[in-house]
């Protein structure tokens, strides 16, 4: 006779997981090569031109945020940050409003020289949209990374613009970690390999 967990397990659905991580294996491989290509070379740019990197997003694009700033500093010699205190996110969001506090950090902490790296899922996220606004007015070197809608507004406003074919959240932020994180070993094995 079976136990109560083993019915409990019969009755779920493996096959739900073979289609899951084949729309991750996916969406990874829509990716232009060409395009991390670039970046990689804008950030290599950057950096021997005295330049960081900042990366923003909101909720899991902030924490992969944080783990991509510390692998490009640490791991790939490229100094990098992100605006996660939650001193700077909540007193810029307080005075000047959620929408324009990424576009008011800029203001305060960007530097010639810079690369701007916004993530949005949807590519609708205001505080990012006005970001990357902002990025441009200063003339910063901007990458945008959305997802869902092919025409989302964030898409239009970076020099290079990643964007992930779907409409699920997880697969959209685990494809954007992915693509960015290939991009750090990228410039880690080509340093190794004696390029610049």
């Amino acid at each position: 006779m079976k136990d109560k967990k083993s019915v409990e397990y019969s009755n779920m659905k493996p096959d739900f997981f073979a289609s899951y991580f084949n729309n991750v294996s996916s969406a990874l491989e829509e990716v232009d090569v060409t395009e991390l290509i670039e970046i990689s070379e804008i950030v290599l740019d950057a950096n021997r031109k005295g330049g960081k990197v900042i990366i923003v997003g909101n909720g899991g694009s902030a924490a992969m945020a944080s783990h991509l700033s510390v692998d490009f500093t640490k791991a790939a010699g490229i100094r990098a940050v992100n605006f996660n205190e939650a001193d700077l996110l909540t007193c810029f969001a307080n005075d000047y409003g959620y929408e324009y506090w990424v576009k008011q950090a800029l203001a305060a902490y960007a530097d010639q020289n810079d690369v701007v790296i916004l993530i949005s899922s949807s590519g609708k996220s205001m505080n990012i949209i006005n970001g990357a606004k902002q990025a441009n007015e200063m003339g910063l070197s901007t990458i945008t990374v959305s997802g869902f809608n092919r025409q989302n507004p964030l898409r239009e406003l970076g020099i290079v613009n990643l964007w992930c074919d779907s409409c699920n959240y997880n697969i959209v932020e685990m494809t954007h970690h992915i693509w960015l994180l290939s991009i750090v070993d990228y410039i880690i094995d080509k340093k190794s390999a004696g390029g610049p």
